[in-house]
């Protein structure tokens, strides 16, 4: 019998949207029980910081639109990209998301987005990343492998 599933990595849901939905279920706890974690004058320093380190994650959609290949984990790839932000971290989009999440926490200064960030982390580590791991490495064999052996999943 034949597996007619399309070639791609099965991701349990779009990355911005893990991100997104517990950020935002954050932010709404924070309006009805605001819980700071930073002094205000820090937040508003601290915040815009790390959201502007979030950008980390930009030059590597730039890297796959170089490869010619697609940045959405549910699409098909057609290329193993290791330039750019890919040759220190296997996941820099995903570590520009969890930075742009911790900046917006600590900018609104609430702690109930930092609270659901592990949960985040987790779904990431197991629905995403260990999906498109094992996608990539069916998808590129020993190149991925020698990929994975010389470059950090995160930094």
């Amino acid at each position: 019998m034949a597996d007619n599933s399309p070639d791609i990595a099965h991701v349990i849901a779009p990355p911005p949207l893990i991100y997104a939905l517990p950020l935002l279920a954050g932010l709404l706890l924070h309006h009805y029980y605001p819980q700071a974690i930073v002094p205000p004058a820090w937040a508003q320093i601290l915040g815009p910081l790390v959201v502007v380190l979030g950008f980390f994650g930009l030059p590597a959609v730039l890297a796959f639109r170089r490869a010619g290949t697609h940045p959405q984990p549910w699409k098909p790839t057609t290329a193993l990209v290791v330039t750019g932000p890919y040759r220190f971290s296997r996941n820099p989009m995903y570590v520009g998301f969890t930075l742009f999440y911790l900046g917006i926490s600590v900018w609104v200064n609430s702690l109930w987005p930092l609270l659901l960030l592990p949960l985040v982390l987790v779904v990431m580590s197991r629905g995403v990343i260990a999906r498109e791991e094992r996608y990539l490495e069916r998808r590129f064999g020993d190149d991925y492998r020698a990929y994975r052996a010389r470059v950090r999943r995160w930094l």
